[in-house]
């Protein structure tokens, strides 16, 4: 198994964005990354949290029917994602497994590794370099 990672993506409006939706499981179908869990978050205009299994839309019915384990994403996942959204917003919390290093990660750990850090580099930072 590759290196698997929590991603929040935040979309400005209480509706997913469907152009971004596709974008993103189009690295799904490219096999670059596989879906392990996922949910949409909604904090609402009054500010209320909401949470919705991808069943529930019509772009994304289906992709988790593969799903091999109980459900990663928990309520405390919710709570936490919701803080970074602003009122009138929306998320996708996904689980991926990054499937293009499973190779990698597989040779690093047979040698005894093990992945001791990741940093994420907002796009700003590497615009400007």
């Amino acid at each position: 198994m590759g290196p698997a990672e929590f991603i929040v993506l935040a979309f400005p409006e209480e509706q997913l964005r469907v152009a971004a939706v596709e974008a993103v499981m189009g690295l799904r179908k490219a096999g670059v990354v596989r879906l392990i869990d996922g949910l949409v978050a909604t904090k609402t205009a009054a500010g209320e949290v909401l949470a919705a299994e991808f069943d529930e839309f019509v772009e994304l019915r289906g992709l988790l029917a593969h799903r091999e384990a109980a459900p990663l994403i928990g309520p405390e996942d919710v709570r936490e994602s919701a803080e970074l959204l602003e009122r009138g917003s929306c998320a996708l919390l996904l689980v991926v497994e990054h499937v293009w290093a499973e190779d990698a990660a597989v040779a690093v750990r047979a040698a005894g590794g093990r992945i001791a850090g990741a940093v994420r580099l907002p796009v700003e930072r590497l615009e400007a370099s």
